[in-house]
């Protein structure tokens, strides 16, 4: 069958615009779409690498409406496809997912709807691809396309290896005349190299469009205080949703147990938790329920909710590709929104060494170089977003004016005078104590352990109180790279003083260290202030989202997303043809909702 539209070129473009504002609201394609949905339509492979937000999903699902026959989606959770088929569900589109949580009488019913035309698009887990007899009954189907989500699983080089992505190139050998779409949001040369190898795409069609979030403020500050430093983040977020990463389980539970005993509304999500209980976490996080999710790296693949405002690393990823996909979860949207990375000295000297005692020897060089990169990003002087695309070969001589670089550049000051300070502390308690203690003795912090060791009675004590504990942090920490300090591991990472340090102590001549750049207001909140639109109004539509979506079972991005609902209490539209003016508002969800939206704004105005 062809999945051709016999129209002309001018009549083509005019109904992908009609069909795009009648299924999802929107007036014009973003930048590449439209390519990729005409290679599609003319019978090509494609690989699609999309920023995460970018409207990767459009580009196949668009055109599964106008095509004759199927398209399967390849998808990696279960949740993700509900999501997925929840939304084109209120879209007018008909789909169905079939994985492990349904029954065989289930999936004999969607399967003879298939046949029937009665649906466009299928959702199915890569494992579900390697069973025989679903593969035999798909083959009896007329299928337009397969359309591989986070297609950066296939390789081996990927930040996420999963193994049944790299039996889909069985695809090829099944349905030779089918037209494979991979897409995903990061992959580097080396990773999409072995995409389109392991799935044998034919002649693809290859987009690379931006890798750029501008709207993402990237912002890396010392970790000090870890989960003070959290609490403090998350509590001028307000109400806002946000991931917290952590690297290990124990670390998640920790940190997950500190904040809600402050009064936190979160909750854990990592690979050892029951299945039912991570269904649960994720599907309230979904629906606005849980505002934040402390997790490993489990907490990946497929998080379909817009509306998180950011994302919290408390200790670094392995991989630049990492990052940025973890990163990526935080304003897809398009609002502002925040990707804060707390950084300490230890975590990464951690990670080096649990990299390196790998078994496979070119493994851990390929994983120690990527983590290199990882690094650089992190002690990097220059602006942050240009590393990041610089790796992923987008290069860039701008710079971004939205990380912290940016925003406080960094520079030199003479430091001699604080650095003997720290220096002198260090001598006077006789290398006592770690980082952490020393300041608490140039603050005059009365701990139990500054009282216990009668460090309240040396010189030094509280000779630096007039300056914050980052400040403090940030000097201690340049020593120990210059090599002015070292840390005793086997006293439990103590301070010790160098030969090198007698140098600055006797002050032969000034020491210029990297001014402490220290978190302004400005770094630590997005930008609602600038927002014009009626916020009062915007609560209101907030509430009558989550009514709508309570009542109907589903997420409520799937009613409108954070977008809309800030156009809507901007333009407030008082009639039906106004309401579809909206981004996002297209004739079926008019339909489904646009009178009790026009209400509330009526009464709002009253």
């Amino acid at each position: 069958m062809s999945n051709h539209i016999n129209t002309t070129s001018t009549d083509n473009s005019k109904l992908l615009l009609e069909t795009l504002k009648h299924y999802f609201g929107y007036d014009s394609f973003r930048p590449g779409q439209a390519e990729i949905i005409s290679k599609l339509m003319d019978g090509k492979d494609s690989l699609v690498l999309m920023p995460t937000g970018g409207g990767k999903s459009l580009c196949y699902q668009l055109p599964a409406i106008l095509m004759p026959g199927i398209t399967v989606v390849v998808s990696p959770l279960i949740a993700l496809m509900k999501d997925q088929v929840d939304n084109l569900t209120r879209q007018g589109i008909s789909s169905a997912y079939i994985n492990s949580s349904l029954d065989t009488q289930t999936i004999n019913t969607i399967f003879s709807r298939l046949s029937q035309g009665k649906i466009k698009l299928l959702y199915v887990a890569p494992e579900r691809l390697t069973n025989h007899y679903f593969i035999k009954g798909l083959s009896d189907l007329p299928l337009n396309l397969f359309a591989i989500d986070e297609a950066h699983c296939i390789s081996q080089w990927g930040h996420d290896f999963r193994p049944a992505y790299t039996q889909l190139q069985c695809l090829k050998h099944y349905f030779p005349n089918v037209p494979i779409m991979a897409l995903t949001a990061t992959a580097d040369v080396t990773t999409r190299k072995d995409i389109l190898t392991q799935l044998a795409l034919n002649n693809p069609h290859i987009q690379l469009d931006s890798f750029d979030r501008a709207n993402i403020r990237f912002t890396l500050a010392p970790k000090y205080d870890g989960e003070k430093q959290v609490l403090g983040y998350v509590r001028q977020q307000g109400d806002d949703s946000g991931i917290i990463y952590c690297n290990s389980r124990w670390q998640v539970e920790k940190l997950t147990k500190y904040l809600a005993a402050c009064g936190i509304n979160c909750a854990a999500y990592h690979a050892g938790l029951e299945n039912d209980i991570r269904a649960i976490v994720q599907e309230g996080f979904t629906k606005d329920n849980i505002q934040i999710v402390v997790a490993t790296v489990a907490f990946g693949l497929g998080i379909n909710k817009p509306n998180v405002r950011y994302v919290i690393h408390f200790e670094p990823p392995r991989t630049l590709e990492s990052y940025y996909q973890e990163i990526g979860r935080a304003g897809r949207d398009g609002l502002p929104a925040e990707a804060l990375f707390l950084v300490d000295e230890k975590d990464i000297t951690r990670i080096k060494k649990r990299i390196g005692e790998g078994e496979n020897k070119e493994r851990v060089k390929v994983e120690l170089q990527r983590f290199a990169a990882m690094n650089a990003f992190v002690e990097a002087q220059t602006c942050r977003r240009q590393v990041i695309l610089n790796y992923f070969a987008e290069y860039t001589e701008q710079r971004c004016g939205n990380c912290d670089i940016c925003l406080d550049p960094p520079s030199q000051f003479d430091a001699t005078i604080a650095a003997q300070k720290v220096l002198s502390c260090v001598f006077r308690i006789k290398e006592q104590g770690d980082i952490n203690h020393v300041i608490d003795i140039l603050r005059g912090e009365q701990t139990d352990k500054v009282k216990t060791l009668a460090h309240n009675k040396v010189s030094t004590f509280a000779i630096g109180q007039g300056k914050t504990p980052g400040y403090w942090f940030a000097i201690i920490g340049q020593l120990i790279h210059l090599g002015y300090l070292q840390q005793d591991i086997e006293q439990e990472s103590a301070l010790c003083l160098t030969e090198a340090s007698r140098f600055v102590l006797k002050a032969t001549e000034p020491l210029m260290l990297a001014r402490p750049r220290l978190q302004k207001a400005s770094y630590w909140q997005h930008k609602h202030q600038q927002k014009t639109y009626d916020r009062a109004l915007f609560a209101k539509l907030r509430t009558l989202r989550k009514s709508i979506a309570e009542n109907e079972d589903i997420a409520p991005f799937i009613v409108f997303n954070d977008a809309t609902l800030s156009e809507l209490a901007h333009k407030q539209p008082q009639t039906s043809a106004q309401l579809l003016s909206i981004t996002g508002i297209g004739e079926v969800k008019l339909t489904r909702y646009g009178q009790a939206f026009l209400s509330l704004i009526k009464e709002h105005n009253q």
